[in-house]
């Protein structure tokens, strides 16, 4: 996601037409998830038109549609595979990982699927997998499992941390509402690739979210100094103030590597005016 309608005005211009969103957008934050492309392939005009907005070193992770996630489950989807690569493909560099999120339902014995399916892939792009499935985090067997498949496509799995989010009851619509909708599933902290993917899910108090994230802080240092090339996405249940604490996160991890590249100054917003 690149605009939401409450940054409009704060973080974004008003009224931007399409053509401008992504670049206003890149001006607070290098990487953006994809998460309109799980909905429908977009049209590669469209694509094109993003990969125009965007400078070549922009992080862009793109889903993979849920009628190749969730509808066919990774089986017989080469027709639907291709057409999403074609459309993707003016990206170019700026696609750094294909996100490949799976439901709650795929379970161990799917994992062979999945296997199958990344065999399949060209090697011209990053994959990164998304499970929520309970035995993934509740019995090493499986754990094992999904790490050695992955691991051996140089693929990446990727967290979705909503453990700070569960560890009090909700206190807004916006929370009540993620509550009975994102999965909660242990900490998991192990990056198998160069490239760790991370999503982390706070609250819509922004301390609450600062306080949640300070694992992260301490595991993309630790991945820097490694050499490894994170890619960090900071969530609210109302994401209101999501482009203010993606810098504020950058800003935490930057003041202990102090060499790490800086994000883009945003352009000021000039407020609305009636003529």
């Amino acid at each position: 996601m690149w605009t939401l309608k409450s940054w409009q005005g704060r973080f974004l211009p008003h009224a931007l037409p399409p053509s401008e969103r992504l670049r206003s957008y890149a001006g607070w934050c290098n990487a953006v998830e994809g998460n309109t492309t799980f909905y429908a392939t977009p049209e590669r005009a469209t694509v094109a038109s993003w990969a125009r907005q965007i400078d070549p070193d922009f992080r862009f992770v793109v889903k993979l549609p849920k009628l190749i996630t969730h509808e066919r489950r990774l089986t017989d989807v080469d027709e639907e595979v291709r057409g999403f690569l074609h459309a993707i493909e003016p990206l170019g560099p700026r696609a750094h990982a294909l996100w490949i999120q799976l439901p709650p339902s795929f379970a161990p014995s799917d994992v062979p699927a999945l296997a199958r399916f990344l065999r399949r892939l060209p090697g011209t792009y990053r994959y990164a997998v998304e499970v929520r499935h309970h035995a993934f985090f509740d019995d090493p067997r499986s754990a094992d499992l999904l790490e050695k498949v992955l691991a051996g496509m140089a693929a990446e799995w990727v967290p979705f941390d909503t453990t700070a989010f569960f560890r009090s009851p909700p206190t807004s619509d916006a929370e009540r509402d993620a509550w009975t909708k994102k999965p909660r599933a242990p900490l998991r902290t192990l990056a198998l690739t160069d490239r760790p993917v991370v999503r982390y899910l706070g609250r819509d108090n922004p301390e609450r979210t600062v306080e949640g994230w300070r694992h992260w802080v301490d595991a993309t240092v630790d991945w820097l100094r490694e050499g490894r090339s994170p890619t960090v996405f900071i969530h609210t249940p109302d994401n209101a103030d999501a482009p203010m604490l993606a810098r504020r996160f950058h800003d935490d991890v930057r003041a202990r590597l102090p060499d790490l590249e800086p994000l883009p100054e945003p352009e000021p917003i000039e407020p609305l005016t009636l003529f």
